[in-house]
């Protein structure tokens, strides 16, 4: 009786130990907790009596942690939010069982040694894989939790978040060892102190973005418009109000956020002609972004011509509007968010669109991502993104590597208005900008809006959710390339290359044993005896 009671107080308490670190993420932004947040977690998986057991406590952990990181989510999926989490958390079992294995009873060592590059090596495995844009895309990831932290952001410029994530995993894993081995200090203090000489080495020696100009962007951010079939319209009527004003300032360009036009421009030519009229009232091109069905014809991309019959397919696109009408430069969202944007395996899982919000319609994906030229300012190039999509890192790389020298993220997060979401994403900023030595504007249509500088600083004060405004940021532009983008996700190679060395180690070693064990001798024959 004791035994089992004992069974479910551990689950109970992985499933809380899961869910601690996300008092690191924005809103509580406890960012110095990251370091320390793993280690209950770590020290009852040590403790765990059979491996299978801490295959079950890593599970739990993991459902902990991803319900934590994403409640904010219940409003939409509801209980689907429960299996997701569950299904989820299946990642974090390799990583529990390194935690046991090289973490548990006396360490030696060199055992020790091993569990400062592994057990991160390991989380980082579950964060690679839940990256994956069908799984919900790389939101939560421990490093991001840094984003206000000027030198793990310096950490990011050299290998990405992911490089933050094994550094923040690797503290925790050397605290472990400092509380429950006593025999493992020396390993655990030399891992500590390797982990402040890479950060000091980053913030000396690693390439900083150079500054080579500025760029004057006003953000429109219209607030909250009330739901109704007109509120598209009325939407675009505020932005419309709040952008006027910025005639006669030094403005070279006007963002809007997601869905920020309702109707296709080639479907509502009146649409675009407001736009024009604006764009040459306000002297500036303006990127707004069109959430729309595009009506098939003989400009549009195969998959909505394909669709004709069903009058056309929907896209969330960027969409670039001088005093002439539209530019020409188009970018359409290419990586959509699960249940939100489409649903997967809509035949099986058509049902959620009935329980909670999940799309009613699939939208459809863009091909490749697009850098367009900013009219009036020779030379700048812009790098579009849509919501969720700045949670990609290789995306904004991507784009930094094709030549934008400012990179814009339309967002809307109303859907999640009083929760930690939209403090979660606009922080994502800060880390693209890191990585890719280039600014970041973040414009979203309630909120939060920001601006980071080329090193991840913030420029200009951040527009909360109750705002309804146009703000004008002096943005920094830089040149010179980062050793992120040059080299790119070489701390991810790195981690599973060690994984896969240390699989091939142990494998070896089983075989070794197997082979040198005594073979048993069967016992004699029993013969009967007359």
């Amino acid at each position: 009786m004791v035994a089992k009671r004992t069974r479910w107080w551990r689950a109970a308490g992985a499933a809380a130990a899961g869910a601690l670190p996300c008092l690191a993420f924005p809103a509580p932004a406890l960012w110095w907790f990251a370091y320390v947040a793993l280690v209950p977690w770590m020290l009852l998986l040590r403790s765990a009596p059979t491996g299978r057991r801490a295959a079950l406590e890593g599970w739990l952990g993991g459902a902990g942690f991803i319900l934590a990181v994403h409640h904010w989510l219940l409003p939409s999926l509801h209980v689907f939010l429960l299996p997701l989490a569950a299904l989820l958390g299946l990642l974090w079992i390799p990583w529990a069982l390194l935690v046991r294995e090289l973490l548990g009873g006396a360490p030696t060592p060199g055992r020790a040694g091993a569990a400062l590059l592994l057990v991160p090596a390991g989380w980082l495995l579950s964060e690679l894989v839940r990256s994956w844009q069908g799984l919900g895309g790389p939101w939560g990831l421990l490093g991001a939790s840094q984003w206000q932290v000027p030198a793990a952001l310096r950490i990011a410029s050299v290998g990405g978040v992911w490089l933050v994530s094994l550094l923040v995993v690797s503290v925790n894993c050397a605290l472990v060892l400092l509380i429950a081995a006593p025999g493992a200090r020396v390993p655990a203090v030399a891992g500590v102190t390797g982990c402040a000489l890479l950060t000091g080495a980053a913030w000396l020696w690693a390439p900083r973005p150079e500054v080579s100009g500025t760029l004057h962007v006003a953000v429109v951010q219209p607030g909250q418009v009330a739901d109704g079939p007109d509120s598209a319209d009325r939407r675009f009527a505020v932005g419309e109000r709040l952008t006027r004003p910025l005639a006669g300032k030094p403005v070279d360009l006007v963002v809007w956020g997601e869905s920020s036009v309702g109707a296709d421009l080639a479907a509502r030519p009146d649409l675009a002609r407001r736009l024009a009229a604006l764009s040459a009232e306000v002297g500036a091109p303006l990127l707004v972004n069109v959430d729309a069905r595009r009506p098939p014809g003989p400009a549009a991309p195969p998959a909505a011509a394909a669709d004709a019959a069903t009058g056309g397919s929907i896209y969330k696109s960027s969409v670039l509007v001088g005093p002439d009408g539209p530019t020409g430069d188009r970018y359409d969202k290419m990586r959509l968010v699960p249940f939100g944007e489409y649903v997967p395996a809509r035949s099986l899982l058509g049902w959620a669109s009935s329980v909670g919000k999940a799309a009613g319609e699939d939208r459809k994906r863009g091909q490749s991502p697009v850098v367009m030229n900013l009219p009036g300012q020779p030379g700048v190039r812009l790098g579009p993104l849509v919501c969720f999509e700045s949670a990609f890192p290789d995306m904004s790389r991507r784009l930094t590597r094709d030549g934008s020298d400012l990179l814009i993220a339309q967002s809307a997060t109303s859907t999640f208005q009083h929760s930690w979401a939209p403090a979660q994403h606009a922080s994502l900023a800060a880390l693209r900008a890191a990585e890719d030595g280039r600014p970041v504007v973040h414009a979203t249509l309630t909120g939060i809006s920001e601006v980071h500088g080329p090193s991840g600083e913030r420029i200009g004060r951040a527009l909360p959710i109750s705002a309804s405004t146009a703000q004008v940021y002096e943005v920094p532009l830089a040149h010179g390339t980062t050793l992120y983008v040059r080299f790119g996700d070489w701390a991810v190679g790195a981690a599973l290359a060690l994984l896969v060395a240390y699989g091939a180690v142990e494998g070896t070693r089983s075989l070794r044993l197997r082979r040198t064990a005594p073979e048993r001798t069967p016992p004699p024959a029993r013969t009967a005896r007359g």
